[in-house]
């Protein structure tokens, strides 16, 4: 059934209506990174690069490679890019930290060489240093190429039956001499799709165990340092034991400083840890779903795996919880220690309010007395002014004496301007006040 002129794309539609705007991106990533179909003799050889996220580079390396194979540049807008000449195929799968450039090609049984050019070798241009490299050869199995096991280390080889039995898996996760970790599959009859599958998933394997414990020299470097730190706050904690009321400022600054040196450290290692965690998690689902049944004489894949990176993973989280522990401990004696300087800061400041108390009781005495000698200073000039408005009006000395006439006004003088002195006191001070509400 042929859609209609002028319809829209089912992703952007759903029975003619539309369809969410992130549905499509949902709906896409269930198929963006599917499996190589394989079939024996097949080589594939993975190198995963540290970029840090710089797509520019894998944008160098690819347009280098299509340009030297004679290959068509792929889209670089998505994650997965693929590119296929003549000797085999290169695909490219981005990350958020590290690519991955996986080559397949013919692998020849009479040599053990891949059929035509090392897309890695004569010129091949790195996004960043080596991380992972890992050679996966598929043979379909006879007597002669299960001889090939036998070139695996036997200390440390590890040989597993999977898919119910169709297939063999051989690694000793050991280096050759190209650096990089060889694994074996003897195919017994999978299809190309499940073949796939499962080299793709012993990749994964070997690429993300390999990225998991890239947290063991952080994990080295961290434990000494917060070793000191436990050391130097133990040393500060017994010393606010002993006289944090007198130099609580000193030990607070010295908790900062810790509690500073503290964060640093957590902050630059959080990102390494999560990652180990997450990368760890991976490496556990895809040994969960390979299936492994024992052979006799041989590690299985994940017992072996597990004896080593299960502990690297549990002094990971072991580092994150003193971390963690540290932090709070630290949080405890600052809280603490600013506990004792709020006591200090409190009792000077009740001293302080104290001693202002008494210099405004002062000041209070100071002002009464200054109001006492400035009513006798105004009475005086007053009683002065007075004098003379009396002894300058004709025809009053015969009636009285003008200076009968002052003694008199003198103590009238003194309650009127002792009354007026108080009441511009008593105005000011009301000023002051907050207005009082009408009890009614």
């Amino acid at each position: 059934m042929s859609e209609e002129p002028g319809a829209p794309h089912g992703g952007s539609a759903v029975y003619g209506m539309p369809a969410f705007g992130n549905r499509q991106v949902a709906i896409d990533e269930v198929h963006a990174r599917p499996y190589l179909l394989v079939e024996a003799p097949r080589v594939l050889v993975q190198l995963a690069f540290m970029n840090e996220g710089n797509l520019a580079r894998d944008r160098e390396t690819l347009a280098e490679i299509s340009r030297r194979m004679g290959a068509t540049l792929p889209d670089q807008d998505t994650p997965l890019h693929g590119l296929t000449f003549e000797q085999g195929d290169l695909h490219c799968e981005k990350h958020t930290e590290f690519s991955t450039y996986l080559w397949c090609a013919p692998l020849d049984p009479a040599t053990g060489s891949p059929s035509g050019d090392d897309p890695f070798k004569h010129g091949f241009t790195p996004p960043g240093p080596v991380v992972c490299g890992i050679r996966l050869d598929v043979l379909a199995w006879s007597e002669q190429t299960a001889r090939s096991i036998d070139r695996f280390d036997p200390i440390s080889r590890c040989h597993s039956l999977v898919e119910d039995g169709m297939a063999d898996i051989i690694t000793d996760f050991r280096q050759d001499a190209d650096g990089l970790t060889r694994i074996l599959i003897l195919d017994r009859g999978l299809s190309p799709i499940r073949l796939g599958a499962l080299a793709q998933r012993l990749l994964e394997i070997e690429t993300y165990r390999t990225l998991a414990l890239l947290s063991i020299p952080l994990t080295r470097s961290r434990g000494p340092l917060l070793r000191d730190i436990e050391k130097r706050l133990a040393a500060i904690t017994e010393q606010m034991r002993k006289s944090a009321r007198h130099d609580s400022e000193a030990l607070l600054s010295q908790l900062t400083d810790l509690s500073a040196e503290l964060e640093a450290d957590t902050a630059s290692s959080l990102y390494r840890f999560g990652a180990s965690r997450a990368y760890y998690e991976i490496v556990e689902e895809r040994l969960a779903a390979l299936g492994e049944t024992f052979v006799p004489g041989c590690y299985r894949w994940r017992n072996f795996l597990h004896r080593r990176i299960a502990p690297a993973m549990r002094t990971c989280r072991s580092i994150e919880e003193r971390q963690a522990s540290l932090s709070d401990k630290l949080a405890r004696a600052t809280s603490l220690l600013r506990s004792w300087i709020d006591v200090q800061l409190e009792r000077q400041n009740s001293e302080l309010l104290a001693s202002m108390n008494n210099r405004a009781k002062l000041q209070l005495r100071l002002q009464q007395t200054v109001e006492g000698l400035s009513v006798a200073a105004i009475s005086y000039y007053v009683i002065g002014l007075l004098s003379y408005l009396i002894k300058g009006i004709p025809g009053f000395h015969g009636i009285v004496s003008s200076e009968q006439l002052l003694s008199g006004l003198v103590p009238v003088v003194l309650l009127a301007i002792w009354w007026t002195v108080r009441r511009i006191r008593h105005s000011h001070s009301d000023h002051g006040q907050p207005p009082q509400k009408d009890p009614t």
